[in-house]
């Protein structure tokens, strides 16, 4: 199927990205709806003209009206929402995610799926250290990456809609990668990134730090601001690949360490250069 103005949006798990999807599209006059467990964020949400109208009830006839579903809930909520409520859907319905672990979820998702329906999953790498959709926002997917993860059993058409699906939300860059691609990637590039910040936070007991601390500690420790349920399951599930990510950067933490210990100071300053190299490819345009 293809995107035009008639198609209608359903967002499950209106949260911080999915409140954005939500908003995003509304804004460009899509019919959008909304399940989540709050009716509180319904009543907000309906408010603000972030969507036309939402439920709590995940058996709302709100469900059949979708051409495009998309789930923004933690990887194995979105698994159990499939298996419990997929009966709701109409048939050719497209349905993608937004979750930050695709191997241990997509072919689960997919083998259980109805054959009149589409998972075609993805990733927008955006998000902020808030919660909740009161702190949405169309802005955190400009400039941000977007990565579709297509399978064997996804139409040519499938990938597009959601190719163009990340264009319509604002995102700069597209890609596709495979599904365990995609999560030896997003070991290194997310998980790991957020181990190192935990860490950080956890390694020191002095009191008072916030009081002297400037704002390269600051900028390495923004994502410690964690949220605890959503991130322990994305770190479960990619288990194995995070933990050889984490004794990659450990010894390589190592051979700084022993530069330190033997003052060679030319071995640490070539390893800063080529940090320096490395890093200026990161920069936004």
């Amino acid at each position: 199927m293809s995107i035009d103005k008639n198609t209608t949006f359903l967002i499950i798990g209106l949260g911080l990205i999915g409140g954005s999807y939500a908003r995003t599209l509304s804004s460009q006059g899509y019919t959008v709806y909304a399940i989540t467990k709050e009716q509180a964020d319904i009543d907000y949400a309906k408010d603000w003209g972030i969507i036309k109208d939402g439920t709590t009830n995940p058996e709302s006839e709100l469900v059949s009206l979708a051409d495009i579903v998309v789930f923004s809930l933690y990887p194995n909520a979105l698994t159990d929402w499939v298996r419990s409520y997929q009966h709701m859907f109409k048939s050719g319905v497209l349905i993608t995610d937004v979750t930050g672990v695709k191997s241990s979820i997509v072919p689960s998702v997919q083998k259980i799926l109805r054959p009149d329906a589409e998972f075609i999953a993805a990733h927008p790498m955006a998000g902020r250290e808030v919660s909740g959709v009161q702190n949405s926002d169309s802005a955190i997917f400009k400039g941000a990456n977007y990565i579709v993860t297509p399978t064997e059993k996804n139409t040519p058409e499938a990938i597009e809609t959601c190719k163009h699906l990340g264009e319509l939300l604002g995102f700069k860059r597209i890609s596709c990668l495979d599904i365990y691609e995609h999560d030896r990637i997003i070991g290194f590039l997310s998980q790991l990134t957020h181990c190192i910040a935990i860490s950080l936070m956890t390694s020191n007991n002095s009191e008072h730090m916030e009081d002297y601390t400037g704002d390269s500690f600051r900028d390495l420790t923004r994502i410690a601001r964690i949220n605890e349920v959503m991130w322990s399951e994305l770190f479960l599930l990619n288990r194995e690949i995070l933990i050889e990510q984490i004794d990659m950067f450990s010894e390589e933490l190592e051979r700084l360490k022993g530069y330190l210990q033997t003052e060679n100071r030319d071995a640490l300053m070539d390893m800063m250069r080529l940090s320096t190299q490395r890093r200026a490819l990161f920069d936004k345009k």
